[in-house]
């Protein structure tokens, strides 16, 4: 037997997790992201059908007949949402920024910036609402009042337009054409989704770059988790 004394210290110190650990996690976070938004836009848009409802007080009662529902929703759509897109950016920006370093860590910035303001956007969500439904049994006019500010802090986090997350997408996008890494559809899919969350932040163009921001997004999450759970060396087909 080899005594402990004549072992070296990588050999004493546990296993570090290696790259391909990170990116088989970020894979994982990548689809499971591509879910979120699949079941948001289901619940949202088809269940709920909250889009179609504009009058501030029905959207009161909407959130007092589905409190638990929407909480739920909000939870998932974006706290847990974030905190998978954090796991993901680390494993994107180890996977790239030894091949194209400054672009990179400019990317990655603007990614946990992302996360940052979704959580955010969340919690500000589910707060407001328990605030807004408690009001609504004693003031409805009040609440209703009350929701149409809370909404306006939410959307200016993060939900009004997509900005800080189109930069991030198309940010990474580019470095990774400039590395020869991931897919090259993939990343040029990347760009167009990129552009649309940049345009959402322009008035006349929010709505509709908003919409294709979400559903190219949900594409590139789910392609971006294949590529990553392979793990292949040579990847630019």
């Amino acid at each position: 037997m080899t005594a402990t004394s004549d072992l070296t210290p990588e050999e004493i110190q546990p296993p570090r997790t290696t790259a391909t650990d990170l990116q088989t996690v970020g894979g994982v976070a990548a689809l499971l992201e591509a879910a979120i938004y699949l079941g948001a836009i289901v619940f949202f848009l088809f269940i709920l059908d909250f889009a179609s409802v504009s009058d501030p007080l029905q959207q009161v009662e909407l959130l007092v007949a589905n409190q638990t529902a929407i909480y739920t929703a909000n939870l998932i759509t974006y706290v847990v949402f974030g905190i998978l897109l954090v796991v993901l950016v680390l494993a994107l920006h180890e996977r790239l920024v030894d091949r194209v370093g400054p672009s990179m860590r400019i990317a990655t910035a603007f990614g946990l910036l992302w996360a940052g303001l979704v959580i955010a956007s969340g919690m500000v969500a589910n707060i407001g609402m328990a605030t807004v439904v408690e009001l609504f049994g004693t003031d409805p006019a009040q609440a209703a009042t009350t929701w149409v500010a809370i909404s306006s802090v939410v959307d200016g986090l993060g939900g009004g337009n997509e900005i800080v997350g189109g930069l991030w997408t198309f940010l990474v996008s580019w470095a990774a054409i400039r590395a020869g890494a991931l897919r090259r559809l993939l990343n040029y899919l990347g760009l167009v989704v990129g552009t649309a969350g940049v345009l959402s932040a322009i008035p006349a163009l929010a709505e509709i770059g908003g919409a294709v921001f979400g559903i190219t997004q949900l594409v590139w999450f789910a392609a971006l988790g294949v590529v990553l759970l392979r793990s292949r060396t040579n990847e630019t087909e």
